[in-house]
């Protein structure tokens, strides 16, 4: 295991061939990381910085499946991310550990103009471009953990949609985590043009093991003039993963930009999507859920930053703790002097499976004019004992009468996953 320091920031930034400016900044980051500390705030962070395996890579990025390792393949299909034909992999990013190991743009994306690469590939392929959006919006020195992802990013998914430009189906990446204790750190950045749309999901797991592992990712996105950008995530990470992620978007006028955002699972999780609603009329939508079991603390929800006028923002949270989980609800969202008219919306709603769990609604809203409206409105409630009554006196057993109401509390998130992610997130929460 290799320690971290300067020497092995180097040795990465090497064997990626990166230039000076990349590794000048991976060095200034990682100096900010060691002065940095834990946040004040939520869970408490305990991480061993000594034990984790901070780069590992498993093998080159490839486009063509069947030259991926036949182990990983078949980690792969056990996942039920990827299909056994190749035809259906198109418009997939899987990362394995610390890099991407299979990369598949469709030809069409192509003949549209679309960027989808690797981040680390996009650095290479088109430096000028990287340069101008990378560490622009989530800034390397706000956290101890965008520090430590600046200094060892890895991987993720680079993206760029032309102006007026439409998809005919979701662009897709895997993250995976497979090794005892390690570090991923996967940097994705997303441009979506004036009058383009974009919808992007993202799948998340890891191996459970008895030592700490950390996910550490930053997103940014911009979401340019009339565009939209549709970002969905399921994450079911193991309950000995640390899950302190930083994402957020910039919307300029009259853009659209939505946060579907599913977190089954990890030891702690500490994420809150953001939308900066800087240009006028440009609209902010996000809708989580967050399932806590034993011995897990789920620290998540979203903020809201209205700048220009007419401005709309919508949070819809829905949190579930069994078994003595934590599932807490944390947002801000802040209405601008500047945003006159705008308006935001924040509905938080948890449900509680026994006596043991424990759930809290920690708001920050904040507004500076007074032509502006907010509403919050938040409800926390067992299962219903009445309903649950009713389900089994139609003969259903008492797992599958909670099973039932639980789906119905999220009917609102699964709405907006494609099927087959719905049908994941069902089997997921099953295990309750």
């Amino acid at each position: 295991m290799e320690k971290l320091n300067e020497e092995l920031i180097k040795e990465i930034s090497k064997k990626k061939g990166e230039p000076k400016w990349m590794l000048d900044f991976r060095l200034k980051s990682f100096k900010k990381f060691l002065e940095l500390e834990n946040p004040t705030f939520g869970p408490k962070i305990d991480i061993d910085f000594e034990s984790i395996n901070y780069y590992k890579k498993a093998g080159n990025n490839e486009t063509e499946w069947k030259k991926v390792s036949c182990d990983i393949r078949n980690k792969f299909k056990a996942l039920g991310v990827i299909d056994a034909e190749e035809k259906y992999l198109s418009g997939v990013t899987n990362q394995y550990e610390s890099e991407v190991i299979y990369h598949k743009g469709k030809d069409e994306l192509q003949d549209k103009g679309v960027i989808f690469l690797s981040t680390d590939d996009a650095l290479k392929n088109y430096p000028e471009l990287f340069k101008e959006y990378f560490n622009n919006l989530v800034k390397y020195d706000e956290n101890k953990y965008t520090a430590l992802n600046g200094a060892l990013w890895s991987g993720g998914s680079f993206i760029y949609i032309p102006p007026h430009t439409k998809l005919d189906r979701p662009l897709q990446s895997y993250f995976r985590i497979d090794s005892i204790a390690l570090g991923q750190f996967e940097r994705t950045i997303i441009i979506v043009d004036e009058g383009a749309e974009l919808s992007y999901i993202e799948g998340c797991t890891a191996e459970s093991y008895s030592a700490n592992s950390l996910h550490a990712g930053v997103v940014e996105i911009y979401v340019k003039k009339d565009a939209k950008c549709k970002y969905s995530t399921i994450q079911n990470w193991s309950n000995d993963v640390y899950n302190l992620v930083t994402k957020r978007a910039i919307v300029d006028e009259n853009g659209l930009m939505e946060w579907v955002d599913g977190n089954v699972g990890s030891k702690v999780t500490m994420k809150y999507p953001s939308c900066i609603l800087k240009g006028d009329n440009a609209v902010g939508n996000s809708i989580s859920i967050a399932y806590a079991k034993e011995n897990q603390i789920l620290d998540a929800g979203a903020k809201m930053i209205h700048i220009g006028k007419n401005t709309k923002s919508n949070i819809v949270s829905k949190s579930i703790s069994s078994m003595g989980g934590t599932a807490n609800y944390r947002g801000t969202t802040k209405i601008c002097e500047s945003a006159v008219g705008a308006s935001a919306i924040i509905k938080c709603d948890t449900i509680m499976l026994d006596d043991d769990s424990i759930s809290d609604t920690i708001p920050t809203n904040i507004v500076l004019n007074d032509s502006s409206t907010l509403e919050h409105e938040a409800t926390v409630s067992k299962i219903s004992e009445e309903k649950l009554f009713y389900l089994m006196s139609k003969g259903i057993d008492e797992a599958h009468a909670k099973e039932l109401l639980v789906m119905g509390f999220i009917d609102d998130f699964k709405r907006e996953l494609p099927m087959e992610y719905a049908v994941e997130l069902n089997r997921l929460l099953k295990e309750i």
